[in-house]
């Protein structure tokens, strides 16, 4: 693929999706969410890739939806094109079968904090700021952070963002667990990148059952969320990886895992 919008670039394990319209503060338009979406497909398909991490740069991650065609909307139609595609989107983050990791610097506004949210992992750096600001021109967060941000870091506090539509600083955010990990200004690939070194010595089935395990585990009631773990579990002990993994426990190895 030779994608306008986006920079694609290989770091060991890593598959590193860069944001990349300086010129519109790294706004997610249609082509843009296209873009995304066919490069976390090609990795989530290649064996080689271990984990996706999803940045905008040194500057900032994302300024959120483009304006210039958010304003189109006009019609169900239109909406389901624009705001349908981004909830598509966010919603293949979370089904990918590898870990996704969201490196962020300067501001992560409104849609580009939706997308960040729907990654598995949030790395902010010192300097960062999150915020939805869709109360400031009259709307709503459409690409699924009145759902998200609350299951993030609660309902009172997701409100608070969404009434106020101020933006909160790097260390608030963790604080209240928006972002996961809080690193130094300019260190956040880095920090993501050090991440997917560990998680590449880890069972690939093993990581894409647990992150199954969570997304799904938490639209269920506790009942039925035990329920699909225990069927998770009973499925992967008959792989492949689960013999290699306790055989290198027993006999003091390092596994070699095939994702089979």
């Amino acid at each position: 693929m030779n994608p306008e919008n986006i920079r694609l670039a290989r770091e060991g394990a890593a598959c590193i999706v860069t944001i990349h319209r300086p010129d519109k503060r790294n706004a997610l338009s249609l082509q843009t969410m296209d873009e995304i979406a066919a490069a976390v497909r090609e990795a989530n398909a290649d064996p080689a890739v271990r984990a996706i991490v999803l940045t905008g740069g040194e500057k900032f991650f994302s300024a959120g939806a483009d304006l210039n065609e958010a304003l189109q909307v006009k019609s169900v139609m239109d909406g389901d094109a624009f705001f349908g595609r981004a909830n598509r989107l966010c919603a293949l983050l979370e089904s990918l079968d590898k870990p996704v990791l969201a490196a962020i610097e300067g501001f992560c506004i409104t849609g580009g904090l939706e997308l960040a949210m729907a990654c598995d992992i949030r790395i902010g750096a010192q300097g960062s700021g999150y915020a939805i600001t869709s109360a400031r021109i009259g709307t709503v967060a459409g690409f699924g952070g009145t759902q998200r941000l609350p299951r993030l870091v609660g309902p009172g506090r997701a409100m608070d963002m969404l009434f106020s539509a101020e933006q909160v600083d790097a260390e608030h955010a963790f604080r209240i667990g928006l972002i996961d990990r809080l690193v130094e200004k300019g260190q956040a690939l880095a920090q993501a990148l050090k991440l997917v070194s560990v998680y590449e010595q880890r069972g690939p089935i093993s990581l894409a059952f647990a992150k199954r395990a969570v997304q799904q585990g938490l639209q269920m009631d506790l009942a039925s969320a035990v329920a699909y773990e225990y069927s998770l579990v009973t499925a992967i002990y008959g792989t492949d990886d689960k013999r290699e993994g306790v055989s290198a426990f027993l006999e003091k190895r390092e596994a070699k895992f095939t994702g089979r």
